[in-house]
């Protein structure tokens, strides 16, 4: 990697507009992209609602989120180099349709495949809606000041908006029914398309920026099948274990697929994805932290989930309502304090801060015992982890698009996300099966009880948090490593 940024391209302009547009265009975007981020939990809520009304197995359970999955993390940098090629607002409005369409479908399902139909088709539209958000932001914010301040809005969006989703969804589930965990993003497309379509400039940056640019058809095709089969190995090691030979055959070939998608793009001529995105020592490290906080923080939602509700008895809305210290300790660094510092220190401090700040918060979870309490022992995990997160990708979305050409804000937008999405996908087989194993090793030495079975749990998940505290600890001084000192170069 080189620590110099990439000069950023004059033939494209950045969006001109007097600073209240640009503040209400931050509001459409952040709203399509919380859209996107909820149904990474959302559903997940819903989900033993839906089995019982629609009578399916637990076997085909997981493709419900497998299919949401497949679609987004496989399609994710087509979606980004489709937004810089044909325009980032037309590709905004038509991920926006497709993903409310694909919604109200999936709310009337009759079936389970229907439902899996449903999701795989909203993966595919969320795969455009993500990225052309992100990069509207970044051709948008070109102001150092004004930057920090919409792009530590919108990441704590991002970032937070899987908490929210746990709460949006036992609300939606226990007074309405599971359907309108997908009902709900028809409103919020509609809301977010029609500002869309009144405040976002119709001359797009992307397509003066991009012309005579041509898709790269091979890259599409090994990225695509690579990503998704890595998605798709770590939902099948969670399952069938790492040593079944499906899923190591999987993971095999995804790996070859994504050496073969990178040896393509350092000889084609119009790249999917500029080797100069990710090389850049900036940019790299931050999709390197961004992935590795995916695998941390899902210990975070998935293995409390399972304590609050599991140990402590608390109901789905209830556990929503207790991620909400998190929301706020997020939304507060990436919002208020980064924006604030990041001109002035530069990223690295900020994520390796927030990395430690977010290996502590999952320490203080490790130490939970069957009798610990919520205010006693959740909460300060979880304000810690929050404030951590925030600094994490407050500083890493901003980085991850700094200094970009117009030309690549898609293909660069798209890369946070497969970040997130490939990191969650991990973090997802990887701490299950140490969770499951440490459950299984704390039953067989004791008598089989109701009891013994609850504190078993326990220590699945308590093992869970540790391994996800190693994990940022790791992240930290990879960022040490990797990230450069100083600030962001200027747009």
């Amino acid at each position: 990697m080189t620590a110099t940024a990439e000069p950023v391209a004059v033939s494209a302009p950045a969006i001109s507009g007097s600073p209240p547009r640009r503040w209400w265009m931050l509001a459409v975007l952040a709203l399509a992209q919380l859209m996107v981020v909820l149904d990474a939990t959302i559903v997940n809520i819903a989900l033993p609602s839906a089995q019982h009304a629609l009578g399916f197995s637990n076997t085909d359970r997981q493709w419900v989120v497998t299919a949401y999955s497949l679609a987004f993390g496989g399609l994710l940098l087509l979606g980004g180099r489709l937004a810089d090629m044909v325009g980032r607002r037309r590709m905004l409005l038509i991920g926006l349709a497709g993903f409310a369409a694909a919604s109200a479908v999936g709310g009337l399902s009759q079936g389970i495949w229907m439902l899996v139909g449903a999701r795989a088709v909203q993966g595919a539209f969320g795969a455009v809606l993500a990225p052309s958000a992100l990069s509207m932001l970044t051709v948008t914010f070109t102001d150092p000041r004004e930057r920090g301040r919409a792009f530590g809005i919108f990441s704590s969006i991002a970032g937070g908006g899987a908490a929210i989703g746990l709460l949006l969804g036992g609300l939606l589930t226990e007074y309405l029914s599971w359907s309108w965990c997908l009902f709900v993003n028809v409103p919020i497309a509609v809301v977010a398309a029609a500002g869309a379509f009144v405040l976002l400039p119709r001359t797009d940056p992307a397509t003066g920026s991009a012309g005579g640019v041509r898709l790269d058809i091979r890259g599409v095709v090994t990225a695509g099948l690579g990503l998704a089969g890595l998605v798709y190995g770590f939902s099948l090691a969670e399952t069938s274990g790492w040593t079944d030979p499906w899923t190591l055959a999987l993971l095999v070939v995804s790996v070859l697929l994504l050496i073969g998608f990178v040896l393509i793009e350092r000889r084609v001529a119009h790249p999917l994805l500029p080797m100069r995105v990710v090389l850049d020592r900036r940019r790299g490290g931050a999709y390197l932290a961004i992935a590795l906080a995916g695998i941390g923080m899902f210990a975070v939602f998935l293995f409390l989930t399972y304590y609050l509700q599991q140990t402590l008895g608390f109901s789905p809305l209830m556990t929503g309502v207790a991620f909400l210290p998190l929301v706020g300790g997020l939304v507060i660094c990436s919002a208020v304090l980064v924006p604030r510092l990041l001109p002035r220190v530069g990223p690295r401090p900020l994520v390796v801060t927030g990395q430690l700040l977010a290996a502590a918060g999952l320490l203080l979870l490790w130490r939970l015992q069957v009798g610990s309490s919520y205010t006693g022992h959740v909460l300060p995990a979880l304000i810690v982890m929050g404030l951590g997160l925030g600094l994490i990708f407050g500083s890493c979305f901003n980085t991850a698009t700094s200094g970009i050409r117009q030309s690549d804000a898609g293909v660069a937008s798209a890369l946070v996300n497969t970040g997130q999405q490939v990191g969650g996908a991990l973090g997802t087989a990887l701490l299950n099966t140490i969770a499951a194993t440490a459950a299984s090793s704390y039953l067989s030495s004791r008598q089989p009880s109701p009891a013994a079975v609850n504190a078993a749990a326990v220590a699945g998940d308590t093992r869970a948090f540790l391994i996800a505290a190693g994990i940022f600890l790791v992240a930290a001084v990879a960022s040490v490593l990797v990230l450069p000192n100083g600030p962001n170069p200027v747009q």
